[in-house]
């Protein structure tokens, strides 16, 4: 299966590959999602997740982003699906976003854990999810995961 490639890149600008981890971790009937406030700017949200470090594994970097942004300790399962996303960062560095979207376990709460102060747990239905979330290849990820359930 070929991995679909979201958004457009803008002419003249460089997108280097990016590895990235995110996760779908479920509560009841509402999945996670980081809620990030950054000043001046609308609320953006995303799937809990992000760069792969050097050295680190697909499952590493989700157990430590989850970590980081939510202060939740999760457990790393399969894969679901990738995507790319052509994006640009919050200082406006560009990226070919190449993402792993797993499904996670939520073990615990460690608040401690939450390091990026910009980042916050929310928890919202999938169809909610996918309304909010500010890249197409995370709401993709959310309706492919919803798929599974249907079996």
């Amino acid at each position: 299966m070929a991995i679909p490639q979201f958004g457009a890149p803008q002419p003249g600008r460089a997108y280097p590959d990016r590895p990235t981890a995110f996760g779908i971790a479920v509560r009841g009937d509402q999945i996670a999602l980081a809620e990030i406030a950054i000043p001046g700017r609308p609320l953006q949200y995303d799937l809990p997740g992000g760069g792969i470090d050097p050295g680190e594994t697909t499952e590493q970097a989700v157990v430590r982003e989850f970590a980081e942004e939510t202060g939740l300790v999760v457990t790393a399962g399969d894969i679901l699906v990738r995507a790319d996303q052509y994006f640009v960062n919050d200082d406006g560095k560009t990226f070919n976003v190449r993402g792993a979207f797993l499904i996670v376990t939520i073990d615990k709460l460690r608040p401690e854990l939450k390091i990026e102060a910009d980042h916050q747990l929310v928890w919202r239905t999938p169809l909610e999810a996918i309304q909010r979330v500010r890249r197409e290849a995370h709401a993709w990820a959310v309706a492919a995961w919803l798929r599974t359930l249907r079996d």
